[in-house]
């Protein structure tokens, strides 16, 4: 079947505008995709982020947002209406210059979701139009944008459109309750995107990659203000820490504490020799843990501030490998900052005498320093797996900790 350039122009792009005159148009544009199989000798523009591009200014917290994760979702009830995706064989590493059958449904499911022009063509050939495609598709669902369809792609490819409907349907009543005025300037932390937004003016400033709580000590839902930094911050290990991680250290390496620079405190503040004390009990619990300013310092340079029930903060790490991975659920319930400096630098923006200038040469002398932030600036720790930047790009992550009710979507899990 020969189909005219002028229709299939823009892949997300008609598929967007599909979206927002409706379902029923969606499902004659998606029909088209499906059902097409004939010779494509037209040259094609694959262009597809021209109109959709994935990375954005865009804050995840804006009325747009809900805007166009509202048209998302009509986008995929539309998908559903024909009967999904296929799903792809997970059997090959597919990359560019591989010619093999299986990149035809990778072509396919790459079309359904906007990800490819709809005039690429049905070839068996891996070219750099499906490479730009895959990769796309990569950076929508938080993945490596390396190409190559490795087992975390396959996962995120294969999850029934159904349950991306499911997903983002359940996101949407997140984004809503918080779709109110949050502050020309605030911090969010998305816990399943692993990331940092600062937002200014309806406007991200700034992001970072961020590392949250694992699984059995997750990161808790925040909403506080950031009203101190501290410079070279002592870390006072918690009770939790203390019982699941050191207790069981000290067993091993009686000199743990010691090599970490970590001093025990009575309740007087008097330091306790650890070598007076039974590590085969939980007596240590009523001591403080208190670790020493430096390079090896659990939060490193700087800790972030903020009243919250559950004690959590954001700090630096002397681990940045741990930013390198592609999930970064590590912590006890803190947050982690990449660049963190960065961050601190525009919290501090209009606190007297704390450039960044000052803020280096603060944090060189070694010397734990408190600072209170002049004007406290909101912070929220949320939860959002799924939600839209712009026509035609839907972006998902893994539901980490189940909260949104399907098991398919806790896809690092079941791998």
């Amino acid at each position: 079947m020969m189909t005219s350039r002028r229709f299939f122009l823009s892949g997300a792009t008609a598929l967007a505008a599909a979206a927002f005159s409706g379902g029923a148009r969606a499902q004659d544009v998606i029909g088209d995709i499906l059902k097409s199989t004939g010779s494509w000798d037209d040259t094609f523009d694959a262009r597809v982020s021209d109109n959709g591009k994935v990375a954005s200014t865009l804050p995840i917290f804006s009325p747009q947002t809900i805007s166009f994760t509202e048209q998302a979702i009509e986008l995929y009830r539309g998908i559903t209406a024909q009967g999904g995706w296929q799903p792809v064989p997970a059997t090959k590493k597919l990359k560019l210059g591989v010619v093999d059958p299986d990149v035809v449904p990778l072509r396919r499911r790459l079309m359904v979701s906007g990800d490819l022009p709809q005039n690429a063509g049905l070839s068996d050939a891996f070219d750099s139009y499906v490479d730009s495609a895959l990769k796309r598709f990569q950076i929508r669902h938080g993945l490596p944008d390396d190409g190559v369809t490795g087992k975390y792609t396959y996962s995120a490819m294969n999850v029934s459109a159904q349950v991306r409907l499911g997903q983002l349907e359940t996101n949407l009543v997140r984004l809503r309750s918080m779709g109110g005025f949050l502050g020309e300037r605030y911090v969010m932390v998305n816990i399943p995107a692993q990331q940092v937004e600062a937002v200014e003016n309806g406007r991200v400033v700034l992001r970072h990659a961020a590392i949250v709580g694992k699984v059995d000590r997750q990161t808790p839902i925040v909403n506080s203000k950031i009203n101190e930094i501290i410079v070279n911050p002592y870390w006072n290990a918690p009770v939790s820490i203390v019982r699941k991680d050191i207790i069981p250290l000290m067993r091993k390496d009686p000199n743990y504490l010691k090599d970490s620079h970590i001093r025990l405190l009575a309740p007087d503040g008097s330091e306790v020799d650890p070598m007076t004390v039974d590590w085969s009990t939980e007596d240590a619990v009523k001591y403080r843990f208190r670790q020493d300013p430096g390079a090896n310092n659990a939060m490193a340079s700087v800790k972030i501030n903020f009243p919250s029930p559950d004690g959590v903060y954001m700090h630096d790490t002397p681990q940045q490998s741990l930013f390198g991975k592609l999930m970064r659920f590590d912590s006890s319930g803190c947050v982690r900052v990449q660049n963190v400096r960065d961050l601190v630098t525009w919290i501090l923006r209009d606190t007297p005498g704390w450039d960044r200038q000052h803020f280096e040469a603060a944090i060189k002398t070694g010397e734990s320093t408190p600072v209170k932030v002049t004007n406290p600036v909101p912070v929220y720790f949320t939860y959002i797996s799924a939600w839209s930047t712009g026509p035609g790009v839907v972006q998902f992550r893994d539901d980490i900790y189940g909260r949104d009710g399907v098991d398919e979507l806790q896809i690092t899990s079941s791998l």
